[in-house]
């Protein structure tokens, strides 16, 4: 290929709204451009980088026997609305009607379209296991794209299923999946930390992310120092106090409660500001309700001031739930922004209190009504006898530095993109559709499933964010839109003719080849070769030439080399067929 007949937009500043060094690079090398929020065209270079990383992901796919298939973008919403996803999802989905009115959902995922399949193909358990992908666009309506390709509208994905008449053939292909999944990050050269994680809205009962750690990530990666323990925070668990029961918690150190007038200081920083209390002495109580027809079921959670409750732990023990409708909350008697955890004598509730909250003896704490605090609460004197049964003490916050793995080894917490997924779903689809085989005694059940997504944009994001320098891109030689771009400085005489014939010698070899034939000065081509992150440049000058050398310049290097004419494909090949 040469530069001036390929569409190569590259541009020396970025535009205003690209914050983190992926989105910078993707518009500034021309890889990418902005539709509209959320959704970009993509250009010759990033698209050829997709595209290797689309073939490294098939052949790992193939490699443990998942079969590629091409499910539609346009699916029934009915399949939505028998798992319950349709409302689960909510907005983020796309919606639309056909001319018969019948209404329809751009897929953001495909877990109902390959579910509904299989039940139409797979009736016996000798068809099982079975393991199915695509990569294809998906679609969700963000209320914020942002970030380049981190939050967007339309991406691709590639997301694979697998269908089980066993927990066990399950973890098999669970197992080999994890591992596809770990080779396909070591060959596209980008870093990832496998660590557990939650389900999420996908659903099931066990399930890995695959995080590239960088500060442009929107996910918390927990790790043990010793290398024990890894997850990410929604799912992240430490070491835990002794205090596990209400009947543990200690007796007060303080003769007296003091009630005290706090006008208008409903957050921690206000109270402690006011009462000149730290965080660590506060209890943090907040009221959530749970998803159910009639009167909302309430769900009172207690943490330390200086922590933040986990959702995703208080979910896994009390079920679905979210934040109280605050109009609904003060109706049933909740002071909000003043809520106290003893709100349980006076309004139907079940209280889960976090170990740290629990060992506090003297709390500062809301009093259950607008602009007033206690000092001096315990948990013992404050909470009746007889509501001791709706408190149940568990582990519902998010980690911190400062805590300890589960098994005491120091934790840190650091940023990361996620760049895939793997998840155990069970009988969550094949139930809710009626998906299932026909074992040797002709008796039914439903097909136990796994599910397995990567985003090859995020690893170009990973890529991008971790790898790249001052200068532009620096391409790992697998996913590289060109293995070696060939710079004349002066595309004209031996020059040209030197480039042309060294072109069609490393395409023979099954390279990747760019030559850089415009008319710009020397300078704006080593720029530009750069930018965009070619990993071996050959400069073909006059001085050089006629040495009969060639200079070769690796993009991870300091310093050009100079190769003799005669040796210069061949070191190529060499390079790009055993890159350091």
């Amino acid at each position: 290929m040469y530069w001036s007949k390929t569409l190569i937009p590259t541009t020396r500043e970025a535009p205003a709204d690209a914050k983190i060094i992926s989105h910078q690079l993707m518009i500034r090398a021309g890889l990418v451009r902005r539709l509209s929020a959320g959704v970009y065209d993509w250009l010759p270079l990033g698209w050829r980088v997709m595209q290797k990383i689309c073939t490294i992901i098939r052949e790992e796919m193939n490699r443990i026997d998942a079969q590629e298939v091409h499910l539609p973008a346009i699916v029934p919403a009915d399949l939505w609305k028998q798992t319950g996803r349709y409302q689960d999802y909510g907005p983020l989905l796309f919606k639309l009607k056909d001319r018969k009115n019948s209404e329809m959902i751009l897929g953001p995922t495909h877990e109902e379209i390959i579910t509904e399949l299989v039940r139409a193909c797979i009736s016996s358990h000798k068809q099982l296991p079975l393991t199915l992908y695509q990569i294809q666009m998906k679609f969700r309506d963000e209320a914020r794209p942002r970030n380049g390709l981190l939050r967007v509208r339309e991406f691709l994905m590639k997301d694979a299923y697998s269908f089980h008449s066993s927990l066990e053939s399950l973890h098999d292909v669970y197992q080999a999946m994890y591992q596809a999944y770990v080779n396909i990050f070591q060959r596209c050269g980008v870093p990832a930390i496998p660590v557990e994680a939650e389900s999420g809205p996908i659903g099931g009962d066990a399930s890995h992310e695959f995080i590239c750690p960088c500060d442009a990530g929107e996910d918390v990666v927990v790790q043990a120092e010793d290398g024990s323990y890894a997850a990410n925070l929604e799912r992240a668990t430490r070491q835990l106090p002794a205090l596990q029961s209400f009947s543990q918690a200690p007796a007060s150190t303080q003769a007296a409660t003091e009630r005290i007038f706090t006008p208008n200081a409903a957050s921690i920083d206000d109270v402690c500001a006011l009462l000149k209390c730290r965080p660590t002495d506060m209890i943090k109580t907040l009221v959530f309700q749970k998803a159910a027809d009639g009167p909302p079921q309430w769900i009172i959670a207690a943490v330390r001031g200086d922590h933040d409750v986990n959702e995703s732990k208080l979910r896994r023990l009390a079920g679905p739930l979210e934040l109280a409708d605050e109009a609904k909350a003060k109706a049933a008697g909740f002071a909000i922004g003043f809520v106290g955890p003893d709100v349980i004598n006076t309004v139907p509730a079940k209280l889960y209190v976090d170990p740290d909250a629990l060992a506090l003896t003297a709390a500062v704490t809301g009093a259950n009504e607008r602009d007033y605090h206690i000092r001096g609460f315990n948990w013992r004197q404050h909470i009746g006898a007889s509501q001791a049964d709706s408190v149940i003490v568990a582990d519902i916050r998010n980690v911190t530095a400062s805590d300890h793995a589960p098994n005491g080894s120091a934790l840190s917490l650091k940023k990361g993109v996620e760049l895939g997924h793997v998840f155990k779903l069970g009988t969550k689809y094949s139930d809710a559709l009626q998906a299932v085989y026909a074992d040797d005694k002709q008796q039914n059940h439903s097909m136990i499933m796994g599910c397995y997504g990567i985003g090859p944009g995020r690893i170009i994001v990973g890529v991008l964010e971790t790898l790249s320098d001052a200068d532009g891109i620096r391409w790992p030689m697998s996913i590289a839109p060109y293995h070696v771009v060939i710079t004349p400085i002066k595309y004209e005489g031996q020059a040209k003719e030197l480039a042309d014939q060294l072109h069609a010698a490393l395409a023979d070899q099954g390279l990747d080849v760019l030559v850089d034939d415009r008319d710009q000065r020397p300078g704006v081509k080593f720029k530009d070769a750069d930018l965009i992150g070619i990993p071996l440049r050959l400069v073909l000058g006059e001085k050089g030439l006629a040495q009969g050398q060639v200079e070769l310049k690796q993009r991870t290097s300091a310093k050009p080399e100079l190769v003799p004419l005669a040796e210069v494909v061949q070191r190529v090949v060499n390079l790009v067929r055993t890159p350091s």
